[in-house]
């Protein structure tokens, strides 16, 4: 009864006010996402004290803006338990997904995104709760996974779930569910703008935005943002140097960066989708492959426990460039596999961090490279690693303006936007063909989320004069013909429907041939029955100025397959007859027109 009354108070709320109330909802999306961006990261900090400190006696380290909530175990480093650790965590964690939410598993980005398109923005309440707990077991016991996974689906979890306890339709949810994904993640990650652009651009390969989803988002993400904040400080979620861009030469090796970022993007790509076909493959049960894929981290982890959990110390360092290039290359593709084991298993967690982590790495090494080889023109290492964080998920993403702003807020490294944009841009032409997110849609027009909307939007922008070689000319019928006479003209033309028209010419009443079919075998009638008995005067007709959709709609309103199209100054006055299936050819190669274009 009290959930009762708590969504009939907001459902009165949009009585006065519709922009206050949706004002109050994206608030309250943004509340809900900042306290679950808040349970996770408590989760979080709990699970990697109590596992791998005081199990493993393994200590990651953390990124410069964060504080760590408890003081270190006196637990020496065992690599032993390091090797079998994960495999316990993706036990558990594919027990609780697999029992209670299968849909749960993987990165709940892509889950979210797929909600969006195909789903009508709906995700399951249990979703969200399973995705949270089994990601942070499977993070905090050494796999290999991102936080904006499942506080993404945290966000876009409530957001659905608020859409439709209020009834909305399929669109108002869709926008909820962005706002919540944007909420989330903006949150975790102290960049609310870069997720408010996220939740819009990430949804598709080409560059696009679902442009009305930003202000939804904007608005929830800061909420979540101050409250996660308020409970973690603020600040930007890395330290880094103050870094300058001064010397154009240094954009050779921003370019090579780029390409070398795209190659190892496709590597990641086909290992994360190519490991999770085999695990696929295998004959076993679905909840105990994460344990599988655990184990797989953990001999990866036994030789580079760097590349176990989340990974953000490690690009802390880079930044500051204390890591050397060998190490920073093994962590890299390090990363890689133990992501893909964690992850493609069916282990719960986020693919962001990762790639940001990959890059940065990548990016760092490349720098030190060009710093060793050709220092006349090397940036600094440090600043290659923050371009390298972006342009690698630009690459596996296909979102390269949310990406760039989503490192500029990470590392407060605003001066370095002019190198970012080329190498993402770069990057998104190089690596466009494959992504990580196999849910993102091509565009807007291959969306199920925007079935019809182009159709409507194609039809709004001609009229009927753009079709004006298409209207017909027609015989009319005057009042006083009989219906006698009628049959007799009726044989000499292969007209369906018939103006009726007055002394003066005017049009007066129209009929079809499903209108005279019973007079046919009333022959005794026949004298009696003129043309404006057989007419209907309420008249649905077209001009040549009325737009298309318009225009379908009177043809669908009554089901009619022509239309009269009348004079602007005079209704009466008839041009012709426009039929739908003209309307529909017209339609069909406007679109085909558009697709050649693209």
């Amino acid at each position: 009864m009290a959930t009762k009354g708590f969504f009939s108070f907001f459902r009165q709320l949009s009585q006065p006010a519709p922009s206050a109330r949706w004002l109050i909802y994206f608030v309250l999306i943004g509340i809900i996402a900042g306290a679950g961006a808040i349970l996770f990261q408590v989760l979080c900090e709990v699970g990697m004290r109590f596992l791998l400190d005081q199990l493993a006696g393994y200590r990651p380290g953390t990124p410069g803006g964060e504080v760590p909530m408890f003081a270190h175990s006196k637990t020496l480093f065992n690599r032993w338990v390091l090797l079998i650790l994960p495999a316990v965590g993706g036990l558990v964690s594919g027990w609780i997904v697999y029992t209670y939410a299968p849909e749960a598993e993987g990165h709940g980005t892509d889950a979210a995104i797929d909600a969006y398109h195909n789903k009508g923005g709906v995700i399951r309440p249990m979703v969200p709760l399973v995705k949270t707990i089994a990601s942070a077991i499977t993070l905090t016991s050494g796999g290999s996974g991102g936080r904006e996974g499942p506080i993404a689906q945290i966000g876009a979890g409530f957001g659905s779930f608020l859409g439709a306890r209020l009834g909305f339709s399929a669109r108002e949810r869709r926008i909820m569910l962005a706002a919540g994904m944007a909420a989330g993640v903006g949150s975790i990650f102290r960049a609310p703008m870069a997720g408010a652009l996220f939740a819009a651009e990430v949804l598709y390969r080409d560059p696009e935005f679902e442009a009305e989803v930003l202000i939804p988002a904007g608005i929830s993400s800061v909420v979540a943002y101050c409250l996660f904040c308020l409970v973690f400080g603020w600040g930007a979620l890395f330290h880094s140097p103050d870094f300058a861009f001064n010397n154009p030469l240094e954009l050779g090796p921003y370019i090579t960066l780029a390409l070398i970022l795209s190659g190892v993007s496709f590597c990641y790509v086909g290992s994360f989708y190519g490991v999770r076909e085999l695990f696929r493959a295998i004959p076993m049960p679905l909840h105990l492959k994460p344990a599988l894929g655990g184990l797989l981290t953990g001999m990866v982890g036994f030789f580079l426990p760097q590349t176990l959990a989340f990974g953000y110390g490690i690009l802390q360092q880079a930044l500051f460039s204390e890591l050397g290039m060998v190490i920073l290359i093994l962590i890299a593709f390090g990363k890689i596999l133990t992501t893909s084991f964690t992850i493609s298993s069916g282990g719960s967690g986020g693919v962001f961090g990762p790639s940001v982590v990959i890059g940065g790495c990548l990016g760092g090494a490349v720098g030190q490279a060009f710093q060793a080889f050709a220092p006349a023109i090397a940036a600094d290492p440090a600043a290659m690693a923050v371009v390298g964080m972006a342009g690698f998920f630009t690459a596996v993403s296909n979102a390269p303006i949310s990406t760039i702003i989503f490192v500029s807020e990470m590392t407060n490294s605003y001066q370095l936007l002019l190198p970012s944009l080329l190498v993402c841009l770069l990057c998104y032409q190089f690596a466009r063909r494959w992504s990580i997110y196999e849910e993102q849609e091509r565009n807007k027009m291959a969306s199920k989320a925007h079935a019809g909307d182009f159709f409507v939007d194609i039809l709004q922008a001609y009229r009927v004069r753009d079709l004006k070689d298409q209207i017909q000319p027609v015989s009319t019928v005057p009042e006083t013909m009989s219906f006698a006479e009628f049959k007799a003209f009726y044989t000499q033309t292969n007209q369906e429907y018939f103006p009726v028209v007055d002394e003066k010419g005017d049009l007066t009443s129209i009929f079809s041939i499903s209108d005279f079919r019973g007079i046919l075998f009333s022959p005794d009638v026949e004298d009696l029955v003129l043309a404006k008995d057989m007419g209907t005067s309420d008249l649905i007709s077209t001009t040549l100025s009325e737009d298309l959709d318009t225009v379908m709609g009177k043809f669908t309103m009554k089901n009619l397959e022509s239309l009269p199209v009348v004079r602007e100054d005079n209704p009466r006055r008839l041009e012709g007859m426009l039929r739908r299936k003209e309307v529909i050819a017209f339609y069909n190669q406007r679109v085909g027109e558009i697709g050649r274009t693209r």
